[in-house]
């Protein structure tokens, strides 16, 4: 049953990621057609394609990514709750805990977004077409940090600090909601 379970869940919040991603590239306006960006809208198309015709954009806001993945982010927990207890409860507290794993998910999203950027910043350097990806979508973080807490000695610890408060938000996830938390 653990194995089924962490397949499920990882497979579920992989794909509530890339969703979550597609509306932040879009929201942020990155360029489409950097090879990452197409393998996103390639993955996620079929599914937001058909959807996209019932539910407009709010804005720049892609609504039918993210009904998508707060329904993906709704259902996961009653199916978890199935694989490993063989019952199941659906109620409208299954809403509410949606929406916290999809805010969740969304701090996984940019903790590994900060993290890919760091490692490729030692690597390539910001030549390569990812590079620029990863720019578009974390300086809006990172910037602010920045001017508050400037370079030092060559050094830029915004993104640690990025880091240090998703974690402090973790912490805190897990201080009010404790084994649901781990859950979601």
């Amino acid at each position: 049953m653990l194995t089924l379970t962490f397949l499920v869940k990882t497979l579920i919040d992989l794909y509530v990621m890339v969703l979550l991603l597609r509306i932040w590239m879009q929201w942020a306006r990155t360029d489409f057609y950097n090879p990452f960006s197409q393998f996103v809208v390639k993955i996620t198309q079929p599914v937001i394609g058909p959807l996209r015709r019932i539910i407009p954009p709010l804005g720049p806001i892609d609504s039918a990514s993210l009904l998508l993945a707060f329904l993906l982010c709704t259902l996961k927990f009653p199916l978890l709750l199935l694989i490993q207890s063989g019952g199941i409860y659906i109620g409208l507290s299954n809403l509410l805990i949606g929406l916290i794993g999809l805010v969740k998910a969304a701090g996984y999203l940019v903790f590994w977004l900060v993290i890919i950027r760091s490692l490729m910043s030692w690597v390539s350097q910001g030549r390569g077409p990812m590079d620029f990806l990863l720019l578009q979508l974390t300086e809006p973080l990172m910037s602010p940090i920045r001017r508050i807490l400037p370079a030092m000695g060559g050094i830029d610890f915004s993104a640690m600090v990025v880091i240090l408060i998703l974690y402090m938000l973790n912490y805190l996830g897990m201080d009010l909601l404790g084994a649901l938390w781990f859950q979601l």
